[in-house]
């Protein structure tokens, strides 16, 4: 499987972001977005999601679904976590494995379960979301990507807000779903230390291995 950028270009506000953007990551292979600040990197993520519209270029996900978007085979996790602050973590987990899982059924709830367990807030399962702190809430939407697995992650910035047992957290389940065949583009201003990194700097385009 993998993901592909052909000639992309965007246009933000009447401003040219990027252009000419080129790319190909192969399954089990991290790509990292780097560049200064206002290069392009969200904006990058966002198209790839289907977010917003390529001025130019395509975005294709090869061996796919083909019935499906290539944002309908990822999973997006942005600066800012889309939770309700006065549903219970529980609830804010269940109403994404609802809405993300067509085939959701009875055992949704285990799911969620398991995956509060597996970033470390299954003990707050029934705090509301709007009491946790900033990096319980960068868990929390973690737990979602766990819980429905997709194909394609795209995080931007996603140490964000988290201490070092998280960042280990958060290694162990990108290492994983590399491991597993999935895809990953992260947009970072640091390395993630996964193995393999492919880095593609916007500003001053290069794709290439990261030291």
């Amino acid at each position: 499987m993998e993901l592909r950028g052909t000639d992309l270009g965007c246009v933000r506000g009447g401003r040219r972001v990027f252009d000419g953007v080129n790319f190909t990551v192969a399954a089990g292979t991290p790509l990292l977005l780097t560049g200064a600040n206002g290069a392009g990197k969200s904006s990058l993520l966002r198209l790839i999601a289907g977010l917003i519209h390529p001025d130019q270029g395509a975005v294709a996900l090869e061996g796919g679904d083909h019935e499906l978007t290539v944002g309908e085979q990822t999973h997006y996790l942005g600066h800012l976590d889309p939770l309700k602050g006065a549903l219970t973590v529980m609830e804010n987990l269940a109403f994404w494995v609802r809405f993300l899982n067509a085939e959701a059924g009875p055992d949704e709830r285990d799911r969620a379960e398991g995956s509060l367990d597996t970033v470390g807030l299954g003990e707050l399962a029934d705090v509301p979301a709007g009491y946790l702190s900033a990096g319980q809430r960068r868990r929390l939407s973690l737990a979602r990507m766990v819980a429905v697995p997709r194909t394609l992650w795209l995080l931007d910035e996603p140490t964000t807000a988290l201490d070092a047992a998280s960042q280990e957290r958060l290694d162990g389940l990108m290492r994983t779903h590399l491991g597993d065949g999935g895809l990953i583009v992260a947009a970072t201003h640091g390395p993630l230390g996964l193995p393999g990194a492919q880095e593609l700097r916007l500003g001053q385009l290069r794709l290439g291995n990261t030291p």
